[in-house]
């Protein structure tokens, strides 16, 4: 079994994890509460926020990153944006993004915002983890 690294951000409400596995060159963040601007910066500011998102591991670039949402009530604006610029962050490092645990509420504003495609979606973080793996960038 491979030994992952925790950090979590915690705010009243909403919570952010992240677990770097470099072993399956996979980081997984998993996300909990509403994922609204509200909830995200009274938990972090900007800068935290950001820097949780752009910071790479000290060793190699991941090939995954899954973002677990199977806690995730609802989210706004602000939360999809978070989402959509981490994506494109992603791309430009040929980092492949996976969305797991998608509620109801949270689907539906990516299907309203037409977002919906931009990235696979599976039922599970188990789920997510087993999708093949893109071939290594490097």
């Amino acid at each position: 079994m491979s030994s992952m690294q925790a950090e979590v951000w915690k705010g009243s409400t909403f919570t952010i994890e992240r677990k770097d596995n470099p072993a399956d060159e996979t980081v997984i963040f998993r996300f909990s509460g509403p994922f609204t601007a509200r909830d995200m910066y009274s938990a972090l500011t900007p800068v935290a926020l950001r820097n949780m998102f752009e910071s790479d591991p000290p060793h190699a670039t991941p090939r995954v990153n899954i973002f677990d949402l199977t806690e995730v009530p609802y989210m706004d604006s602000c939360g999809l944006g978070l989402i959509i610029g981490h994506f494109v962050r992603c791309q430009n490092k040929g980092i492949h993004l996976i969305a797991a645990g998608v509620t109801p509420r949270v689907l539906q504003l990516l299907k309203t915002t037409r977002t919906d495609h931009l990235f696979p979606m599976t039922p599970t973080v188990d789920e997510a983890s087993r999708l093949p793996r893109p071939r290594s960038h490097g």
